[in-house]
């Protein structure tokens, strides 16, 4: 984003930090709504682009955010919509995708009002790798030719009654707006949950499964080098035939066996 979209996505999130109260209900709504908005605005590009439209003043935007939904959607939800179409936005897909995070972390906050987030952040994560795993699942969940409906319908009959509801809603949601890599995207998912613990998120490849007690040695040592705590998520690689790799955002810590043959012989070429 540049800076006029990043300040208006900041101002946004101050908005739904006040208007959740600290109740689940309020926030699961919140996120629930905010998620039908965006699907509107997905379908009506003239619309999207009224609500962001710089030349006209901020309060004809909220006005017009309040005769659009006012009434179909709840307090909470209608103060942080109207709060974020006032702002000045560089694009009209910036203040889309700013609702769409908004909505995330307001599904993330009811979660950890219920004593769920850790749960939801570990089964966005294994859906991830599960999505990795299965070329014909991910080819289902990234086909342009099918709609986003029957996209939201599949995620449904896979994981209704499997997963937390909001883990169900969050996947369901990212699948229907995925232009790519949706294993990615439960990926970001997770990594948003981790960091609304404040923690920063690991990404473990291991050629063997981790005890709880290597999990525990490896987040401690992660923690001295970032200086803050961290979330390990493993998945199992036998390809590397010994050791583990980390990903901690754009760092990669290679202590694998075929990693060191990989230096190994680029020493020696």
């Amino acid at each position: 984003m540049y800076a006029a979209s990043r300040e208006a996505s900041s101002r946004a999130r101050e908005a739904l930090r006040a208007a959740l109260t600290g109740s689940d209900t309020v926030a699961a709504t919140t996120g629930s709504e905010l998620f039908a908005v965006v699907a509107v605005l997905d379908d009506q590009r003239s619309l999207r682009v009224a609500l962001a439209d710089k030349s006209v003043s901020s309060s004809a935007r909220a006005e017009l955010a309040e005769r659009l939904f006012g009434g179909k959607v709840s307090g909470a939800t209608q103060t942080v919509l109207t709060t974020a179409v006032a702002q000045d936005w560089s694009r009209a897909r910036d203040l889309v995708d700013t609702l769409v995070l908004l909505g995330r972390e307001a599904l993330l906050r009811a979660a950890e009002d219920r004593g769920r987030l850790t749960a939801v952040e570990d089964e966005l994560f294994r859906l991830g790798r599960i999505v990795e795993d299965n070329p014909a699942l991910e080819q289902a969940l990234t086909d342009h030719g099918k709609p986003a409906a029957a996209k939201r319908e599949l995620v449904q009959r896979l994981l209704a009654g499997k997963v937390e509801d909001i883990t169900l809603e969050l996947a369901q949601q990212a699948v229907a707006r995925s232009k790519g890599d949706v294993g990615e995207a439960f990926d970001q998912l997770s990594d948003l949950a981790a960091s609304l613990r404040e923690q920063i998120v690991a990404h473990v490849r291991a050629a063997t499964a981790l005890t709880p007690q290597q999990r525990e040695q490896l987040a401690a040592s992660l923690q001295r080098i970032y200086d803050k705590p961290v979330t390990v998520h493993v998945q199992e690689d036998p390809t590397l035939l010994a050791g583990v790799v980390v990903r901690v955002g754009d760092d990669l810590i290679d202590g694998s066996a075929v990693g060191r043959l990989q230096r190994l012989r680029q020493s020696l070429s």
